[in-house]
């Protein structure tokens, strides 16, 4: 057991005025530190599409006034340790609250691109699963504004473990099941007008 006085001298160490800041430093540049735990320090993933750049309109053929097919996105490679990726996508602007687009778990982690067009087929990509929508439906649905300017979030989480759920889980669901186990998380923007 630990006295005062021995907890005082830990405390004043050199070893302990040094690690502190490099841990806090590095989390901040995005270096996943395992003594912070796993929601304390989460590396960055770059996620991007060739169908629109992060905070630009999103074109008119991945929403319901067109072909409302996904677009193509990508990004980099997930830290060591992730067994599974999940993308969820919403609207945080519609009148009734955040409206979710898309949620798709299960995702392999050597999957760094997912093609323009995903089937709305409830499980897709070798064994990824499609959750429901606020549309009610499998897989995506896009933009649709009763209208003005919305904010469109592409979220991509890298996680340490199995998403055990059945297809047709929730946004709720599945952020619940991962809650305590994301590695690293990665965002992109589009806006859609009507």
């Amino acid at each position: 057991m630990y006295t005062r006085p021995m907890i005082k001298n830990i405390l004043k160490s050199r070893w302990v005025r040094y690690a502190i800041p490099f841990i806090l430093f590095s989390c901040v540049l995005g270096i996943r530190v395992g003594a912070i735990g796993k929601e304390g320090c989460v590396m960055n993933l770059d996620i991007k599409s060739t169908a629109f750049v992060d905070g630009e309109l999103i074109p008119k053929k991945y929403t319901c006034d067109g072909a409302d097919v996904s677009p193509q996105l990508s990004w980099t490679q997930p830290p060591e340790g992730t067994k599974s990726m999940v993308l969820i996508c919403d609207d945080p602007d519609a009148p009734m609250g955040t409206w979710v687009h898309w949620v798709l778990y299960g995702l392999s982690p050597d999957t760094l691109e997912l093609s323009e067009n995903i089937p709305d087929d409830k499980e897709v990509l070798s064994g990824a699963k499609h959750g429901i929508n606020d549309f009610r439906r499998y897989g995506y649905g896009g933009p649709c504004p009763p209208g003005g300017t919305h904010r469109y979030f592409f979220k991509l989480y890298a996680v340490d473990t199995e998403v055990d759920l059945n297809p047709g889980a929730t946004k709720g669901e599945v952020l619940g099941t991962i809650k305590g186990h994301v590695l690293a998380e990665g965002r992109l923007m589009g806006r859609y007008s009507r």
